[in-house]
Protein backbone atom coordinates (compact mmCIF):
# COMPACT_ATOMS: atom_id res chain seq x y z
CA UNK A 1 0.00 0.00 0.00
CA UNK A 2 1.32 3.62 -0.93
CA UNK A 3 0.65 6.39 1.55
CA UNK A 4 0.74 9.37 -0.32
CA UNK A 5 0.93 12.98 1.29
CA UNK A 6 -2.54 14.52 1.66
CA UNK A 7 -2.15 18.41 -0.14
CA UNK A 8 -4.33 19.55 2.46
CA UNK A 9 -1.70 20.34 4.98
CA UNK A 10 -4.02 21.68 8.28
CA UNK A 11 -7.69 23.18 8.19
CA UNK A 12 -8.83 26.42 9.61
CA UNK A 13 -12.56 26.25 10.20
CA UNK A 14 -13.42 26.50 6.72
CA UNK A 15 -10.48 27.40 5.38
CA UNK A 16 -8.24 24.49 4.22
CA UNK A 17 -4.39 25.06 4.10
CA UNK A 18 -2.43 23.62 1.22
CA UNK A 19 1.11 22.50 1.11
CA UNK A 20 1.55 23.68 -1.94
CA UNK A 21 0.76 27.61 -0.91
CA UNK A 22 2.84 26.83 2.16
CA UNK A 23 5.98 25.84 0.30
CA UNK A 24 5.16 28.71 -2.10
CA UNK A 25 4.95 31.32 1.05
CA UNK A 26 7.78 29.95 2.74
CA UNK A 27 10.28 30.20 -0.78
CA UNK A 28 8.73 33.94 -0.66
CA UNK A 29 9.57 34.69 2.65
CA UNK A 30 12.96 33.77 2.69
CA UNK A 31 14.10 35.06 -0.73
CA UNK A 32 12.45 38.84 0.54
CA UNK A 33 14.58 38.57 4.36
CA UNK A 34 17.70 37.36 1.97
CA UNK A 35 17.06 40.59 -0.35
CA UNK A 36 16.24 42.73 2.61
CA UNK A 37 19.60 41.84 4.50
CA UNK A 38 21.41 42.24 0.78
CA UNK A 39 19.59 45.70 0.05
CA UNK A 40 22.21 47.82 1.82
CA UNK A 41 25.45 46.53 0.06
CA UNK A 42 23.45 48.40 -3.30
CA UNK A 43 22.52 51.54 -1.11
CA UNK A 44 18.89 50.23 -1.71
CA UNK A 45 16.54 50.39 1.41
CA UNK A 46 14.89 47.05 2.71
CA UNK A 47 11.95 48.81 2.69
CA UNK A 48 11.81 49.19 -0.83
CA UNK A 49 12.32 45.13 -1.37
CA UNK A 50 9.70 44.64 1.07
CA UNK A 51 7.34 47.36 -0.78
CA UNK A 52 8.06 45.33 -4.13
CA UNK A 53 7.52 41.93 -3.00
CA UNK A 54 4.21 43.12 -1.40
CA UNK A 55 3.25 44.63 -5.20
CA UNK A 56 4.49 41.66 -6.96
CA UNK A 57 4.00 38.79 -5.44
CA UNK A 58 0.57 38.71 -6.07
CA UNK A 59 0.49 40.03 -9.75
CA UNK A 60 3.31 36.95 -10.39
CA UNK A 61 1.00 34.62 -8.87
CA UNK A 62 -1.80 36.02 -11.34
CA UNK A 63 0.77 35.85 -14.22
CA UNK A 64 1.93 32.33 -13.31
CA UNK A 65 -1.69 31.17 -13.35
CA UNK A 66 -2.32 32.78 -16.65
CA UNK A 67 0.53 31.54 -18.56
CA UNK A 68 -0.84 28.14 -17.77
CA UNK A 69 -4.27 28.32 -18.68
CA UNK A 70 -3.25 29.94 -22.16
CA UNK A 71 -1.18 26.86 -22.66
CA UNK A 72 -3.85 24.51 -20.95
CA UNK A 73 -7.06 26.27 -22.47
CA UNK A 74 -8.60 23.08 -24.55
CA UNK A 75 -9.03 21.79 -20.65
CA UNK A 76 -10.09 24.92 -19.10
CA UNK A 77 -12.30 26.29 -21.83
CA UNK A 78 -14.49 23.43 -20.59
CA UNK A 79 -13.68 23.56 -16.46
CA UNK A 80 -13.88 27.73 -16.74
CA UNK A 81 -14.58 27.32 -12.59
CA UNK A 82 -11.42 25.40 -12.32
CA UNK A 83 -9.49 28.36 -13.61
CA UNK A 84 -8.79 30.25 -10.20
CA UNK A 85 -8.53 26.80 -8.57
CA UNK A 86 -4.55 27.67 -8.02
CA UNK A 87 -4.41 25.50 -4.66
CA UNK A 88 -4.55 22.01 -6.93
CA UNK A 89 -1.47 23.29 -8.68
CA UNK A 90 -0.64 24.61 -12.55
CA UNK A 91 1.41 27.97 -11.56
CA UNK A 92 4.06 28.04 -14.48
CA UNK A 93 7.34 29.49 -13.34
CA UNK A 94 7.96 31.31 -16.54
CA UNK A 95 4.75 32.95 -16.24
CA UNK A 96 5.22 34.18 -12.60
CA UNK A 97 8.83 35.18 -13.58
CA UNK A 98 7.99 37.13 -16.71
CA UNK A 99 5.00 39.07 -14.84
CA UNK A 100 7.62 39.31 -12.20
CA UNK A 101 10.35 41.31 -14.09
CA UNK A 102 8.10 43.90 -15.40
CA UNK A 103 6.58 44.45 -12.11
CA UNK A 104 10.00 45.44 -10.92
CA UNK A 105 11.22 47.20 -14.23
CA UNK A 106 8.01 49.42 -13.55
CA UNK A 107 9.05 49.84 -9.38
CA UNK A 108 12.20 50.57 -10.39
CA UNK A 109 11.64 53.46 -12.79
CA UNK A 110 9.23 55.05 -10.41
CA UNK A 111 11.54 54.83 -7.51
CA UNK A 112 15.14 55.69 -9.43
CA UNK A 113 16.65 52.34 -8.90
CA UNK A 114 18.90 51.17 -11.24
CA UNK A 115 17.12 48.01 -12.22
CA UNK A 116 20.65 45.80 -12.29
CA UNK A 117 21.22 46.32 -8.77
CA UNK A 118 17.72 45.83 -8.19
CA UNK A 119 17.55 42.46 -10.00
CA UNK A 120 21.21 41.33 -8.21
CA UNK A 121 19.60 41.56 -4.90
CA UNK A 122 17.08 39.37 -5.23
CA UNK A 123 18.15 36.73 -7.53
CA UNK A 124 20.05 34.54 -5.32
CA UNK A 125 16.54 34.63 -3.18
CA UNK A 126 14.85 33.49 -6.24
CA UNK A 127 16.93 30.39 -6.87
CA UNK A 128 16.09 29.38 -2.85
CA UNK A 129 12.26 30.31 -3.43
CA UNK A 130 12.24 28.19 -6.61
CA UNK A 131 14.05 25.10 -4.84
CA UNK A 132 11.46 25.59 -2.07
CA UNK A 133 8.86 25.91 -4.35
CA UNK A 134 9.34 22.75 -6.32
CA UNK A 135 8.14 20.91 -3.08
CA UNK A 136 4.46 21.59 -3.63
CA UNK A 137 4.58 20.22 -6.91
CA UNK A 138 6.15 17.11 -5.11
CA UNK A 139 2.47 17.45 -2.90
CA UNK A 140 0.53 17.47 -5.59
CA UNK A 141 2.35 14.70 -7.69
CA UNK A 142 2.79 16.95 -10.94
CA UNK A 143 6.31 18.04 -12.67
CA UNK A 144 7.30 14.55 -13.20
CA UNK A 145 8.73 12.70 -15.51
CA UNK A 146 8.46 8.67 -17.31
CA UNK A 147 7.65 5.74 -15.99
CA UNK A 148 10.29 3.73 -14.00
CA UNK A 149 10.51 0.26 -12.40
CA UNK A 150 11.81 1.76 -9.28
CA UNK A 151 12.96 4.76 -7.20
CA UNK A 152 14.87 2.72 -4.87
CA UNK A 153 17.92 5.61 -4.58
CA UNK A 154 15.02 7.82 -2.96
CA UNK A 155 13.75 8.27 0.38
CA UNK A 156 10.74 5.62 0.54
CA UNK A 157 8.44 8.77 1.02
CA UNK A 158 9.65 10.47 -2.41
CA UNK A 159 9.06 6.86 -3.41
CA UNK A 160 5.54 6.73 -2.68
CA UNK A 161 4.54 9.84 -3.38
CA UNK A 162 6.27 9.56 -6.84
CA UNK A 163 3.81 6.66 -7.49
CA UNK A 164 1.09 7.64 -10.17
CA UNK A 165 -1.02 6.26 -11.69
CA UNK A 166 -0.11 2.71 -10.94
CA UNK A 167 4.03 3.43 -11.78
CA UNK A 168 6.83 5.27 -10.17
CA UNK A 169 7.60 8.49 -12.16
CA UNK A 170 10.98 10.29 -12.38
CA UNK A 171 11.18 12.74 -9.73
CA UNK A 172 12.06 15.78 -11.78
CA UNK A 173 10.78 18.13 -9.43
CA UNK A 174 13.29 17.00 -6.89
CA UNK A 175 16.07 17.50 -10.03
CA UNK A 176 14.96 20.99 -10.58
CA UNK A 177 14.72 21.80 -7.03
CA UNK A 178 18.09 20.41 -6.07
CA UNK A 179 19.73 22.09 -9.47
CA UNK A 180 18.21 25.75 -8.22
CA UNK A 181 19.80 24.80 -5.06
CA UNK A 182 22.91 24.44 -6.49
CA UNK A 183 22.90 27.73 -8.26
CA UNK A 184 21.64 29.49 -5.08
CA UNK A 185 24.92 28.40 -3.26
CA UNK A 186 27.32 29.13 -5.89
CA UNK A 187 25.85 32.45 -6.25
CA UNK A 188 25.97 33.18 -2.47
CA UNK A 189 29.39 31.82 -2.49
CA UNK A 190 30.83 33.58 -5.76
CA UNK A 191 29.05 37.03 -6.09
CA UNK A 192 31.43 38.98 -4.15
CA UNK A 193 34.40 37.72 -6.11
CA UNK A 194 36.11 39.99 -8.42
CA UNK A 195 34.47 38.32 -11.77
CA UNK A 196 30.99 38.92 -10.35
CA UNK A 197 31.38 42.59 -9.86
CA UNK A 198 29.93 44.22 -12.60
CA UNK A 199 26.39 45.31 -12.05
CA UNK A 200 23.42 42.39 -13.91
CA UNK A 201 26.16 39.74 -13.87
CA UNK A 202 24.43 38.37 -10.23
CA UNK A 203 21.09 38.51 -12.33
CA UNK A 204 22.88 36.75 -15.77
CA UNK A 205 24.56 34.15 -13.94
CA UNK A 206 20.96 33.29 -12.45
CA UNK A 207 19.27 33.32 -16.00
CA UNK A 208 22.33 31.11 -17.45
CA UNK A 209 22.27 28.69 -15.02
CA UNK A 210 18.44 28.52 -14.50
CA UNK A 211 18.22 27.96 -18.09
CA UNK A 212 20.79 25.41 -19.02
CA UNK A 213 18.90 23.23 -16.04
CA UNK A 214 15.56 24.12 -16.80
CA UNK A 215 15.68 23.00 -20.36
CA UNK A 216 17.49 19.45 -19.83
CA UNK A 217 15.09 18.97 -16.52
CA UNK A 218 11.92 19.97 -18.98
CA UNK A 219 12.47 17.36 -21.54
CA UNK A 220 12.47 14.75 -18.93
CA UNK A 221 8.79 15.85 -18.18
CA UNK A 222 5.81 14.32 -19.42
CA UNK A 223 3.26 16.89 -18.58
CA UNK A 224 5.01 19.93 -19.80
CA UNK A 225 2.90 22.94 -21.02
CA UNK A 226 2.88 22.32 -25.11
CA UNK A 227 3.11 24.43 -28.02
CA UNK A 228 2.34 22.14 -30.46
CA UNK A 229 5.22 19.70 -30.78
CA UNK A 230 7.44 22.07 -28.47
CA UNK A 231 7.94 22.20 -25.09
CA UNK A 232 7.15 26.13 -24.73
CA UNK A 233 9.79 26.39 -21.45
CA UNK A 234 12.18 24.61 -23.55
CA UNK A 235 11.94 27.60 -26.12
CA UNK A 236 11.67 30.36 -22.78
CA UNK A 237 14.75 28.22 -21.62
CA UNK A 238 17.52 29.20 -24.57
CA UNK A 239 15.79 32.69 -24.52
CA UNK A 240 16.49 33.27 -20.91
CA UNK A 241 19.88 31.47 -21.36
CA UNK A 242 20.92 33.83 -24.37
CA UNK A 243 19.68 36.68 -22.53
CA UNK A 244 22.17 35.50 -19.29
CA UNK A 245 25.32 35.25 -21.67
CA UNK A 246 24.29 38.69 -23.43
CA UNK A 247 24.21 40.36 -20.46
CA UNK A 248 26.81 38.91 -19.19
CA UNK A 249 29.64 39.98 -22.55
CA UNK A 250 27.68 43.38 -21.95
CA UNK A 251 27.88 43.82 -19.03
CA UNK A 252 31.52 42.75 -18.76
CA UNK A 253 32.73 45.18 -20.82
CA UNK A 254 31.87 48.17 -18.60
CA UNK A 255 34.17 49.23 -16.17
CA UNK A 256 31.39 49.25 -12.65
CA UNK A 257 32.08 47.35 -9.72
CA UNK A 258 29.14 45.56 -8.16
CA UNK A 259 29.01 46.63 -4.97
CA UNK A 260 29.95 49.27 -3.09
CA UNK A 261 33.44 49.51 -0.94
Amino acid sequence: MFLTINPIAFSLGPIQIHWYALFITLGAVLAVVLAMREAPRKNIKPDDILDFILMAFPISIIGARLYYVIFEWSYYSKHLSEIFAIWNGGLAIYGGLITGLIVLIIYCYYKFINVYDFLDVISPGIFLAQAIGRWGNFVNQEAFGKAVDNLNYLPKFIQNQMFIDGQYRVPTFLYESIWNLIGFIIIIILRRRPKFMRRGQIFAFYLIWYGIGRFFIEGMRTDSLMLGPIRVSQIVSILILLAGIGITIYQSKKKEKYYQD
